[in-house]
């Protein structure tokens, strides 16, 4: 065998099926098939032969890689090029300033920058409502620990965030009273800041972009020592003889101011403004109603402390003297065109006698303004219209105007109001006789009764009710004549000086004090009683004018609202003088 010759058959033996995939096949001349092999191709050592480990494929050579296999490959790459370009493309354009905007507020947060909410004084500088710093980026609202102030004052809600600490309510907002009404002048305005955050959250540097405008401090009209007084006072006797609530309003007569407004049951403000658990639950579910502030919203039928003006219109349309006396036997009998048999009886609440209008008013004679208001034997009467006339000028029938929400109008009742109210039914003179003492569908508010006090008290003039010390008074002329509301004025002083008045409870030594009583029979069989006294102090020369109601005890309870603000009045002798001469 020649020197190649082994080689080949070596060749021949080993790689016709190891090569066949690798080798390049030729054809010779004489057209018989040979396989050159390639200077990458593994030569076989003939030497070496019976060494190799073929289980380590040693002396073998793989075979080509099929153009299916590199398709797929190319393809597999393809596609995971396709997805990555795919989601640049997402990323970069699509959402692109989505993301950006995103990642700029991981970076750059808005943050605000709370105002301070301004404080509220009351007269005298005594703080009722102040801030005080906290670990959360508001101040906490804290008010005066005294009772009788919460509807006044209020409360507030405080600045709420969502889960991601968006801010869903940015701004300590007034609930009620005057934290309600000056909410324009306390809130003040939020600023803004930017804070620089890195990816795990710590605040590297706060810049603040619109510096925030604190509040503006009120100082209220309202004496708070006073006014806490005279809550636990009337709270105190309602409680003893079983009214479920009342209220009381006390008013400067030269300027309107309010120098006390308080309504009971009240409620606690700080446990409100502190989101006390169960708390709104609670008050919402009072049978008593604390909510509500009887003071402006609560609407009560006046009985006889309407006389005055009733009086006021007799002496103005001269359908009676001061001097005239009219005769109560305790009733009045009104012939029926029906049955003459039957006559309908006007009662008295007690037997008078001879009175005149001082008279009238002092001894609170029904009677005498059943016949003034409605007519009588020989004596002419108002008439419904002229009562509504006069009623309106002093105030009733509408808003006071007193800067607290949820003030209730009140009714005058008219033929109008009844045919309205009763589907068309005919006014008859025992409504007028009714709506003249103060019955039937008549209903005011304490503030409303407190104002109209006032009038007669400062000569005519019907204020603005005022709850901002120093505010310019407001006021409109009733339009009658002084003389005319002197005479009235006598006969309410003459109620407390009388051994026969009605408001002889008040004769207290230290003050002189004119007022009028009134009790109005509530409840589908005029089981309950509300009680009313209104009046002023000084009575030669006033400088204040009260109402209190008391709400809601069992008929025939004989001590009422005189009687309570009997207390307060002796306080106010032994600890506010400057508040009496």
């Amino acid at each position: 065998m020649h020197a190649g010759g082994f080689g080949e058959l070596v060749y021949s033996v080993y790689t016709t099926g190891m090569f066949g995939m690798f080798g390049r096949r030729r054809r010779n001349v004489n057209g018989v098939g040979r396989f050159d092999i390639a200077p990458d191709e593994v030569f076989l050592d003939s030497s070496n032969l019976q060494h190799l480990d073929f289980t380590q494929m040693e002396g073998r050579v793989e075979r080509r890689v099929s153009r299916l296999s590199i398709i797929a490959v190319g393809a597999f790459f393809a596609l995971v090029l396709a997805v990555f370009v795919g989601q640049l493309i997402r990323l970069q354009i699509i959402r692109g300033p989505e993301l950006a905007e995103a990642s700029a507020r991981n970076s750059l947060a808005h943050s605000l920058v709370f105002a301070e909410r301004g404080v509220l004084y009351d007269r005298l500088g005594k703080e009722l409502a102040w801030n005080e710093r906290a670990d959360v980026p508001y101040s906490l609202r804290v008010y005066a620990d005294m009772p009788g102030l919460a509807h006044l004052v209020g409360y507030v809600r405080y600045p709420r965030a969502d889960a991601a600490g968006v801010w869903w309510r940015e701004n300590l907002a007034g609930v009620a009273g005057a934290e309600q009404s000056f909410e324009n002048k306390t809130a003040g305005t939020n600023g803004k800041k930017i804070v620089e955050i890195d990816a795990l959250g710590k605040i590297h540097r706060e810049q603040i972009i619109e510096p925030a405008v604190n509040g503006e401090s009120v100082v209220l009209s309202i004496d708070a020592e006073l006014q806490s007084a005279l809550f636990s006072q009337l709270s105190r006797h309602a409680e003893q003889n079983g009214f479920i609530g009342g209220a009381s309003v006390i008013m400067d007569v030269g300027t309107g101011e309010i120098l006390a407004l308080t309504s009971f049951p009240e409620f606690d403000q700080q446990s409100l403004t502190d989101g006390r658990e169960g708390a709104v639950f609670e008050y919402s579910n009072d049978k008593r109603s604390p909510f509500l502030n009887r003071a402006v919203s609560g609407l009560y039928t006046p009985g006889s402390i309407v006389k005055p003006i009733l009086a006021v219109a007799a002496l103005a349309e001269e359908i009676i003297s001061p001097s005239k006396k009219i005769f109560s036997p305790g009733f009045i009998s009104i012939p029926n065109p029906f049955n003459p048999d039957k006559p309908t009886i006007m009662r008295d609440w007690r037997a008078n006698g001879w009175t005149d209008i001082r008279e009238a008013l002092a001894v609170s004679s029904d009677v005498y303004f059943y016949a003034i208001g409605g007519g009588y034997e020989d004596q002419a009467g108002l008439g419904i219209d002229l009562i509504d006339k006069y009623a309106r000028r002093f105030g009733l029938g509408g808003k006071s105007g007193i800067d607290l929400a949820g003030e209730a109008f009140g009714v005058i009742p008219t033929p109008q109001w009844k045919a309205e109210i009763f589907q068309g039914e005919e006014w008859l003179l025992g409504d007028t006789y009714n709506t003249a003492i103060g019955q039937y569908g008549f209903q005011i508010t304490p503030v409303q009764a407190a104002r109209f006090a006032a009038a007669i008290a400062n000569g005519g003039e019907l204020l603005l009710p005022q709850l901002e010390l120093g505010a310019p008074p407001q006021k409109g002329l009733v339009r009658v004549s002084g003389e005319n509301l002197k005479i009235v004025r006598e006969g309410m002083r003459l109620g407390v000086t009388s051994s026969l008045g009605t408001v002889r409870s008040l004769s207290i030594h230290g003050i002189e004090i004119a007022g009028k009583t009134g009790t109005a029979e509530v409840g589908s069989r005029n089981q309950f009683m509300n009680s009313w006294v209104i009046g002023f102090w000084p009575a030669d020369d006033p400088k204040f004018a009260f109402a209190a109601v008391l709400e809601r005890a069992p008929a025939g309870t004989p001590s009422g609202a005189a009687p309570a603000m009997r207390g307060f009045f002796e306080w106010l002798v032994e600890n506010r003088p400057e508040y009496v001469k």
